[in-house]
């Protein structure tokens, strides 16, 4: 499984974001396309511990049984409610976000797995490095082809 920790894999996605331009439109959900940007940048401030968020309970109660979904190969479903704290609803601007997101992978890839090493999800609970680095790569590709790209 791709994991945005592999050099390759990041790249791959670098590349994807340099294909969205401001005025592309999503096939699928409510955000723009500074403001997916802007999400993608705030699920990483989780997996580095920047940010957090209060468990959710049905989290508590499933989250251990269900967070294989985070780190398999099978895509993440259109329209999947995500942890309210890194909604965005407010406008942003896009090459603002466009670049911190970039940076934003380059700093993970080059400091590497310890960067998430046993940080909490709202949801699922602690991951492992391996499991954020997996499930990180996974978020992204879901919305670049959310996107289109």
């Amino acid at each position: 499984m791709n994991t945005i920790f592999d050099l390759s894999h990041a790249k791959g996605i670098l590349m994807r974001i340099d294909q969205l331009a401001q005025d592309s439109q999503p096939q699928w959900g409510r955000m723009d396309v500074a403001q997916m940007l802007a999400h993608c940048t705030s699920f990483h401030d989780v997996a580095t511990g920047k940010s957090h968020s209060s468990r959710s309970w049905l989290g508590m109660f499933i989250g251990k049984f269900v967070k294989p979904i985070l780190y398999n190969d099978k895509p993440i479903p259109r329209n999947m409610s995500t942890i309210p704290t890194i909604m965005i609803v407010d406008e942003r601007e896009f090459e603002v976000e466009k670049e911190k997101l970039k940076q934003n992978i380059m700093t993970l890839q080059r400091n590497g797995p310890k960067t998430c090493a046993n940080q909490r999800h709202p949801f699922f609970g602690v991951l492992t490095s391996e499991e954020w680095g997996k499930g990180i790569y996974k978020h992204l590709d879901h919305h670049l082809k959310q996107f289109g790209v």
